[in-house]
């Protein structure tokens, strides 16, 4: 693939007509066929391929929450284990794809200097530590640092006892400990005298929920309070389904979210930059809901229109 793109920008260097896009393919190949570009391409090709299965599970709108913190904490493990121990490896790779492509291979003990600037104004340090230091740990600690910021201790614990909640598999992840932990989080949520109450309500709960046919095909958390408040089973476990309703607020980084934003964006450009609250979130509902909303015969859609008001001509 690389080769691929040096070819045409090769192509478009030697045939091209502008002067302008000559010009650009030409600073182009001076940036790729650098040492310091191939480094940075294998990095991130290395950091994305330990984070993948990551950035996969979180996104999945079915989340496993379990699977994901596993995922979390194997990441951190082939983080810092890249860091302790693959520098050499790494180096290797990357300097053996550079002589297949025939770009030069600077010596790693000669001072480093930055591209475009005179060498008397370089910082006095090597190749070596600009590219393993600067760049190899830098990036590393800073994937490190936003696993631990985003992931402590204490919020895995607190996804781990969410995840208790999960009614799939006949609510084989139910766990009563995980979710007596879960309420001690919420001092103010539950007292002393509601935490009691869990304990003997969480074993009436779980009962119930197996024996019950109406439970057995749930698949995650927002069905299982649903069914319940259907059901009438919020009343008779209060406790219980306060943890749900904390569980359903809690996760406002999940993808589901996160694309909502993002549609956002796509509603709301320069054009709609005066748009309402209220048609706002019309057009956001539409977007972001549109598989539902394909669902929908358009006749059905045109027939509601009509039904609001007489009209001069039919729709």
């Amino acid at each position: 693939m690389f080769s691929t793109v040096i070819d045409v920008l090769e192509i478009i260097l030697e045939d091209c007509a502008s002067s302008e896009q000559k010009g650009e393919a030409y600073a182009l190949l001076e940036s790729l066929q650098t040492f310091e570009f191939s480094f940075c391409l294998h990095l991130m090709k290395e950091v994305l391929g330990i984070t993948n299965e990551l950035s996969q599970a979180l996104q999945r709108v079915e989340q496993d929450i379990i699977n994901a913190m596993s995922l979390v904490r194997i990441c951190k493990m082939r983080l810092q284990d890249m860091r302790d121990n693959k520098w050499v490896d790494f180096i290797n790779s990357v300097t053996l794809f550079c002589e297949q492509q025939k770009i030069n291979v600077p010596h790693m003990d000669d001072k480093w200097v930055a591209r475009g600037r005179p060498r008397r104004r370089a910082q006095d340090i090597t190749n070596l530590y600009h590219f393993r230091v600067d760049i190899f740990y830098t990036v590393l600690d800073m994937q490190l640092q936003e696993l631990n910021n985003r992931f402590t201790e204490a919020n895995t614990e607190l996804l781990l006892c969410i995840a208790c909640l999960n009614p799939n598999n006949g609510f084989n992840a139910f766990n009563k400990d995980k979710l007596i932990r879960m309420a001690q989080f919420y001092p103010t949520d539950f007292s002393p005298f509601d935490q009691t109450i869990l304990q003997n309500q969480l074993d009436t709960y779980i009962m119930d929920m197996r024996s019950d046919d109406q439970f057995s095909s749930l698949k995650d958390i927002r069905s299982l309070a649903e069914k319940m408040i259907q059901c009438r089973k919020d009343i008779v476990y209060p406790v219980v389904f306060r943890l749900l309703e904390l569980a359903l607020v809690l996760p406002i980084a999940t993808a589901g979210v996160e694309r909502a934003f993002s549609a956002m964006n796509i509603i709301k450009n320069w054009l709609r930059n005066r748009i309402d609250d209220q048609w706002m979130n019309d057009l956001l509902l539409a977007y972001v809901e549109k598989d539902i909303l394909d669902s929908i015969d358009n006749e059905v859609i045109i027939q509601l229109f009509q039904n609001m008001k007489s009209r001069r001509y039919k729709l």
